[in-house]
């Protein structure tokens, strides 16, 4: 109590300081030059006169029903945020308005005990020197409610095109409602569980006016949630610059602990990875391959198809190019960074890695290598597991009896599902963790190895980078280096420890280059160059990717159907925009499949953009890149799925006719003038186990 009283003699309240240390923040290109400034004070104080009762008491409700009665602290939340921060377990306000105030007026937002110390008694004494009415206006005035607004004026005019004179009280609800989460709260871009606690924010302050007797039950019980409009781009960042400047901004918020508040009072200076040059070669293959492709005034499903892509430097990490969508201001969500549509067959590569990372076996106790022989029937009982999984193939094509290496080239559901089994789904999800793939809360089934979570292009050039960097999991990072005034910013590393051997990851590599030279992926065939990867097409066709790579680059490309506006269908369905569409007919083609525009964007950008061709330097003695095994010699294609996974019959065969998703020509290169198989020098092993009835054809997950 005596070191108290001292403190609250000799700590005085300060002049006002918040305005001078809002700075801008700068970003860069990794050569120096400026891509863009962001920061800049968006502010307009207004007398708590020009805002209505009603809405000023919303923010009392959200943050503080004991305000008007109050000594300016709450002693208990603020012992819990000391305790907190001297225990390391993060942040927790626990402040009072005023305690706010204080912190946004006249200190900063630093979590340490010595702030937190004089952020109490300043706000004491605050108490006693100004009204009530005087720390709610400066409250409402210096708080942050994302979109670059500072204060509720700005807020009233980003959200709702409106002064804040003129807001209604459920507006004013949903503006205290962001000062907890301003990012996260933003209805624009906002997860589906983001405008979930977004509402329920909501609810909880207009309730707390009800409960306080400030509002109506009556009128409170009328009231719907006032959807805001869409916002709009700061100057210069209409474009893709947007995009990469939101995904930096993003990185360092994540890597530094940081609130929005935070980082938008200003004084960062942040150079990013991005290549001038690379990041045009991506717009240009995006625009030319695809965009240019389309029309939506001839065909409304053009006008639904959404592209994201994200070029990675496996040697460093280093985000080198990102395509985010057609611009900020036409597509505010940036597709690059998304991860609500499915992955689809580029998952398959993950689930081989975890097979020969573990050496695992099939039901019988053969090793699973490029050349184990699988039935590949369509809608064949997966056998094994606990849960009953018969998935199709791309068309139903029923494959026979095929090799690991054939399946991955035509991408057949069958045989990975049964993979899938026989490493382990708990295994083969957590390879895809330590691939770096965000596998939290996904549920262990067999349905996952279609690849049917969600994943982002900048997620699975993560994947696909690590598989490229022999093993070592590589965390793609956008920011080269930033300072904080003036002072350097300690960065994580991009290159971390082996996430699987060297072994496994050459294996799957050289697996992925049959996909390439003989399979669904090509259309990124090259004399030249090496190159490894995979088409992926997911359910009703609403997501298409190729993800693939050559010894020096890394890019994942992703188209994604999303309805650019509200209607109804023939059948009288109900579509709302930004609903996830199928992308089936667009540009007149039958399906959007990942060996269609997604290779062709890869191609004609990565071809562009990686300098002399190169080899892949491969410690495997397996797959395509080594001496791919061909189809079991003599057999003929299958009728019905096989009970058992691994032993084949001897009169089945591989179907002549590959699935549907046949790959177009390349539009910058040419095919190789050699065959990319060899013959057979064995045969598969013999079949003791019958076939029976197949259940018939069907499609779901692709190539």
């Amino acid at each position: 109590m005596g070191a108290f009283v001292v403190l609250y003699l000799v700590v005085p309240v300060p002049q006002g300081n918040a305005q001078a240390k809002l700075q801008s923040n700068v970003f860069k290109y990794s050569d120096g030059t400026v891509m863009a400034r962001t920061g800049k004070v968006n502010r307009e104080i207004v007398d708590l006169s020009e805002v209505p009762r009603g809405v000023q008491r919303t923010f009392v409700a959200a943050e503080n029903k004991t305000f008007y009665k109050d000594q300016g602290v709450d002693l208990k939340g603020t012992a819990r945020g000391l305790f907190n921060t001297l225990s390391g377990k993060g942040r927790q306000s626990g402040s009072t308005i005023t305690q706010q105030y204080v912190k946004n007026y006249y200190l900063n937002q630093d979590q340490t005990v010595t702030r937190k110390l004089k952020e109490l008694v300043i706000s004491l004494k605050v108490d006693r020197q100004k009204s009530k009415d005087d720390i709610l206006a400066g409250y409402i005035n210096t708080s942050y409610y994302g979109r670059g607004a500072y204060g509720i004026q700005a807020a009233a005019q980003a959200y709702y095109g409106k002064d804040a004179r003129d807001l209604t009280v459920a507006q004013g609800a949903y503006l205290a409602a962001l000062l907890q989460a301003p990012n996260q709260y933003d209805w624009a871009i906002a997860t589906d569980e983001g405008k979930r606690l977004a509402k329920d924010r909501w609810n909880y302050v207009l309730d707390n006016m009800v409960e306080e007797h400030w509002l109506d039950a009556g009128k409170r019980q009328a009231m719907t949630f006032p959807v805001p409009q869409r916002p709009r781009a700061a100057a210069g960042l209409e474009g893709q610059d947007g995009y990469v400047v939101q995904a930096a901004k993003d990185e360092v918020m994540r890597d530094e602990h940081l609130t929005d508040a935070e980082f938008e009072s200003g004084g960062w200076t942040i150079t990013l990875n991005i290549d001038k040059k690379k990041e045009r070669d991506l717009q240009d293959a995006v625009q030319a391959q695809l965009n240019d492709r389309l029309d939506p005034k001839t065909r409304r499903v053009d006008g639904d198809v959404q592209a994201g892509a994200v070029s990675v430097d496996a040697r460093t990490g280093a985000v080198v190019a990102l395509y985010g969508g057609r611009g900020l201001t036409e597509h505010w969500t940036s597709n690059a960074t998304r991860r609500d549509y499915q992955p689809a067959s580029t998952f398959k590569p993950v689930i081989l890695a975890a097979a020969f990372e573990d050496h695992a076996k099939t039901q019988d106790g053969r090793p699973i290598t490029s050349d184990t022989i699988y039935n590949g029937n369509s809608r064949r009982p997966v056998v094994g597991s606990d849960i009953p999984f018969a998935p199709p193939n791309e068309d139903g094509v029923s494959y026979g009896q095929i090799t690991v290496q054939k399946a991955m080239n035509k991408s057949v559901n069958a045989v990975f599902a049964q993979m899938g089994i026989d490493v382990g789904m708990d295994r083969v999800l957590q390879t895809a963790g330590e691939l770096g793939m965000d596998v939290k809360d996904l549920p262990v089934v067999p349905a996952q190895t279609l690849g049917s979570m969600g994943a982002s292009p900048m997620e699975m050039a993560g994947i696909y980078a690590t598989l490229d960097h022999h093993g070592r999991k590589v965390t793609p990072q956008i920011v080269k280096s930033a300072t904080h005034q003036g002072a350097p910013v300690d960065l994580p590393e991009a290159i971390g420890g082996q996430a699987i051997s060297r072994e496994a990851a050459d294996a799957v590599t050289s697996v992925l280059t049959g996909v390439v030279n003989d399979g669904t992926g090509s259309a990124v065939r090259d004399p030249e160059q090496a190159v490894a990867g995979k088409t992926g097409t997911s359910d009703e066709n609403k997501s298409a990717w190729f993800s693939g790579y050559t010894p020096k680059l890394v890019t994942s490309v992703g188209l994604f159907g999303e309805a650019a506006k509200s209607r109804t269908t023939s059948d009288g369905k109900a579509i709302r925009q930004g609903q996830h569409v199928s992308m089936a007919g667009a540009g007149g083609l039958s399906r959007v499949d990942g060996a269609s525009w997604p290779a062709r964007i890869w191609a004609a950008y990565t071809f562009k953009a990686m300098g002399a061709p190169s080899d892949f330097d491969l410690d495997t003695d397996l797959g395509d890149g080594i001496a791919p095994p061909p189809d079991p010699a003599g057999s003929a294609p299958a009728q019905s799925p096989s009970q058992s996974p691994s032993a084949p019959p001897s009169d089945t065969a591989p179907p002549s006719a590959p699935p549907s998703e046949t790959a177009p020509p390349t539009p910058s290169t040419t095919p190789p003038s050699t065959p990319p198989t060899t013959p057979p020098t064995a045969p598969p092993p013999p079949s003791d186990s019958p076939l029976p009835n197949d259940p018939g054809p069907g499609r779901q997950d692709g190539n």
